[in-house]
């Protein structure tokens, strides 16, 4: 059953598998946005608790997908995704049970474990299925039915919001059975035979560590100023971290090949995104909770208040990535940052009586734009930047990063704005601080664009089965695809 070819009914199965495997993350990760309101409203908590239900989850996510394609290569690719759907349906029904917010925290955290094993998996499981000739096709059917899955997402997890948000939870349940049937009779086992014997499990170790205590740390410091506690965790995840780069500089299998940042491009394209998504997170998390606390929408209109965004981002990043590849990738990526930017400055007129058609619209619009110009170029960049049999490893780590910086500016973000404690249910102090994280967020567009144009270079031509992952059309929300090439660790 290896050597699939597209329009088959085999080669239907597995991409039915993949993408409802990685599209129930991705329609998660929508909902949780908006359920927040109606969360705190029956679990209680302030703000920094909000801020935890979201990031426990991104933090084992990005700290873990890393060793969750390298337990693939290992074990057995189909395994490992159908263990990490499991878990994550498991995950899903604590979140949905959950008598408390701490214990709802603790089970966001596990679902990010199961997100971890699944997501690496599911772009793999594409690759070893598909015969060559077909695979470029395979991913971009994969990802244009995943941005798909990310347009249906708000209207299905809005209307579950309203009626019961833990609704948004346990919905994952009955889709992960039929991914997990699916899966089991017709999706191909598959493995790499020539990854190391060896996990770097070190690696991951402190990389859970730094980034959590570094998150923590923040988190804390926003909420409740410099104390001890806060100011001693930002320095123990500094030092994690650190030592983390020592470590894999060492390591004969590492999770993050040192050799990727020897070219410049790989560098400063990680930089970008560190930026730019970082922003994103930031502004996905707020804007859904300002529409829902100051502009008085419902949950199915605050999910999916965003959907011009979605749109153009459907329609257009493929001929995005066709211009980034006749243009090269450096004055796209310095552009789409800036009109993303001036998108976010239009969500300053979002306020208590904002119209979706006069004051949403138009931002999403805008904001989808420069996104657009942005995202294919810079996948392209980072894929082209390392060698054929290490691109796996390339947009993995570009992958980390992104969530990566989502977390931290989730994390620091709000508390820099004035957001904490009951903010979010006081119209007045939650727009003032919205006003200003969006503020800060155009300010870190724009310092992505100075980088990009100072720091990048013209990348190389790209492969087609290169090209058609770089055309990713739901990368700007969920974070960039795990490339499905074989790579040596």
């Amino acid at each position: 059953m290896t050597g699939l070819r597209m329009g088959t009914a085999a080669g239907r199965w597995v991409l039915l598998a993949t993408v409802l495997g990685s599209g129930i993350v991705m329609v998660d990760a929508t909902v949780v946005n908006v359920a927040l309101p109606h969360i705190a409203a029956d679990l209680g908590g302030g703000f920094g608790d909000l801020q935890w239900v979201v990031n426990a989850y991104t933090l084992t996510l990005a700290s873990l997908i890393l060793l969750g394609g390298s337990l693939g290569d290992h074990f057995g690719r189909r395994k490992v995704f159908v263990l990490g759907v499991v878990w994550f349906a498991l995950a899903s029904i604590a979140c949905g049970l959950a008598p408390s917010i701490e214990v709802l925290i603790v089970a966001r955290a596990l679902q990010g474990v199961g997100g971890a094993l699944l997501t690496p998996g599911s772009l793999a499981l594409i690759s070893a299925a598909f015969a060559s000739g077909d695979r470029g096709a395979a991913v971009g059917a994969w990802s244009g039915l995943g941005g798909i899955a990310g347009a249906i997402g708000p209207f299905l997890g809005g209307a579950l919001v309203e009626w019961n948000w833990r609704a948004a939870f346990l919905i994952n349940v009955p889709l992960a059975a039929f991914v997990i049937a699916v899966t089991l009779l017709r999706v191909p086992e598959s493995r790499d035979p020539s990854a190391s014997r060896r996990l770097d499990v070190g690696g991951a170790v402190l990389t859970v560590v730094g980034l959590g205590a570094l998150t923590f740390g923040l988190t804390e410091l926003g909420n409740r100023g410099a104390s001890p506690a806060a100011v001693v965790s930002v320095g123990g995840g500094l030092v994690a971290l650190v030592v983390f780069v020592l470590v894999e500089q060492r390591s004969s299998h590492p999770l993050m090949s040192p050799k990727l940042f020897a070219d410049r491009n790989f560098g400063v394209a990680n930089a970008v995104t560190l930026l730019i998504y970082g922003a994103l997170g930031a502004v996905f998390l707020l804007l859904v909770l300002q529409l829902q606390t100051v502009s008085g929408f419902s949950p199915v209109a605050a999910g999916t208040a965003l959907l011009p965004f979605t749109i153009v981002m459907l329609l257009f990043s493929s001929r995005a990535g066709a211009l980034s590849g006749r243009i090269g990738p450096r004055l796209p990526m310095t552009v789409g940052p800036v009109l993303a930017g001036l998108g976010l400055l239009l969500m300053l007129r979002i306020g208590e009586d904002a119209s979706w058609v006069f004051d949403v619209a138009p931002a999403a619009l805008v904001f989808g734009a420069g996104m657009v110009l942005v995202v294919a170029p810079l996948t392209a960049t980072v894929l082209d930047a390392a060698p054929e049999h290490m691109a796996g490893s390339a947009s993995g780590v570009n992958n980390a990063v992104a969530r990566a910086g989502g977390l931290l500016a989730v994390a620091v973000l709000p508390g820099v704005a004035g957001i904490s404690g009951n903010d979010y249910a006081d119209p007045a102090a939650f727009s003032a601080g919205f006003h200003t994280a969006v503020v800060i967020s155009a300010v870190l567009m724009v310092a992505a664009a100075v980088l990009a144009a100072i720091g990048i270079r013209r990348a190389p031509a790209r492969s087609d089965e290169r090209m058609a992952v770089e055309n990713c059309t739901h990368c700007a929300i969920t974070g960039l695809p795990a490339h499905p090439a074989a790579e040596t660790r």
